[in-house]
């Protein structure tokens, strides 16, 4: 009887290969996210008709920098939890030049403000004119959060010390 075959690893040392793996699926970072939201949106929503991209380029997100097929598959990515933690990473400020130079030790410590997002309007809504909003959080809502007292209080109990004999 011969040994057990074992299976071969196919692309072993094939360095160029992981190289293309690595890159493949890169996406737009925050900075980049946030630059397109603020200063072109509508024409991201509104591009002209390109063959060689997803849905002729009809359908894109500007948050996660994705195209899709049909405006069906880009109303069930707003509902994914990928699009949510999006939208949840771009409520704080992006990092800037600025704060890495505070970070350091040239400046004093802001913290980074926390802004609302919302999804993107449907490709209807931004023919009508309805824009992706980047509103600050006013900073009173954080204090008055703070100084609200909470439903749940622990009621703590004195314990009584034991007479030493």
């Amino acid at each position: 009887m011969g040994m057990v075959q074992k299976r071969k690893k196919m692309h072993y040392g094939d360095t160029h290969l992981q190289r293309r793996w690595r890159v493949r699926n890169r996406r737009r970072d925050l900075d980049q996210i946030d630059d397109d939201m603020r200063t072109r949106s509508g024409e991201l929503i509104n591009q002209n008709v390109d063959l060689d991209k997803p849905g002729f380029a009809q359908f894109y997100c500007v948050h996660c920098a994705k195209y899709f097929i049909d405006d069906r598959s880009m109303q069930a990515h707003f509902r994914t939890k990928v699009h949510k933690r999006r939208l949840k990473a771009l409520e704080t400020e992006p990092y800037s030049i600025e704060e890495s130079e505070r970070a350091a030790g040239r400046g004093s410590f802001k913290q980074p403000k926390k802004r609302v997002i919302e999804t993107q309007p449907s490709k209807d809504e931004a023919r009508a004119g309805k824009r992706i909003k980047v509103e600050e959080k006013p900073e009173d809502s954080n204090a008055m959060e703070e100084e609200a007292p909470t439903t749940s209080t622990k009621v703590t109990r004195k314990r009584t010390k034991k007479m030493e004999t």
